[in-house]
């Protein structure tokens, strides 16, 4: 009978480990999602079948769908008894005993994804200076949670197609701010203007 319950807390174990690693995965492409379709919407891209409020639509929901997934990535790893990790760890950075760096920079992913996302829930209440500097870092919250994943994700970050998944999340990402920093809309360059004169 106990190695019965061993066996089941071993199983246990196992699928949280590996809930943890795909949500992991699931959030790393949805971020990349939300960054592209987010410079889509800097951009003012639109057409007739997918106007602006849509794309913006969508890159709301998906970094909505993002902060749900890295819910369940980190209640997978708190619950997981191998790695001891503690609630507080995954939201104070550094805290942590097991893997102190790597996860501390999977909670400074965390903490800064729910900044943006309760400042963007809190948009049309806050300075919409405050909204946009604080968005900002999200071109920070991109690189920390793929070190993060890699940093952490042990035999995983070997696997090939575990490689050309990250290395295709980021490249997609990378050209979308290159293409974002190189293209401008005339709404842009006047609330810039405006933002230079104080208004």
């Amino acid at each position: 009978m106990a190695s019965a319950g061993r066996e089941g807390l071993r199983l246990m174990g196992q699928a949280l480990w590996f809930a943890s690693r795909a949500t992991g995965l699931v959030v790393l492409l949805l971020l990349t999602a939300t960054a592209v379709l987010g410079a889509c919407t800097t951009m003012r891209l639109a057409s007739p079948r997918w106007p602006r409020f849509t794309v913006a639509g969508i890159h709301r929901n998906m970094s909505l769908l993002a902060g749900v997934f890295l819910l369940v990535h980190v209640a997978g790893a708190v619950i997981d008894p191998y790695a001891s990790i503690r609630w507080t760890d995954a939201v104070l950075p550094f805290a942590s005993t097991y893997h102190p760096f790597w996860l501390g920079l999977g909670a400074v992913a965390l903490d800064l994804l729910f900044a943006i996302l309760v400042t963007s829930l809190l948009r049309l209440r806050i300075p919409a200076r405050l909204w946009r500097t604080l968005h900002w870092a999200s071109y920070l919250l991109f690189p920390v949670a793929v070190a993060h994943g890699l940093g952490i994700g042990g035999s995983d970050t070997r696997l090939g197609w575990v490689q050309v998944y990250v290395a295709a999340c980021v490249l997609a990402v990378l050209l979308s701010v290159w293409w974002r920093t190189r293209a401008s809309h005339p709404d842009t360059r006047a609330r810039q203007a405006a933002d230079r004169i104080g208004w």
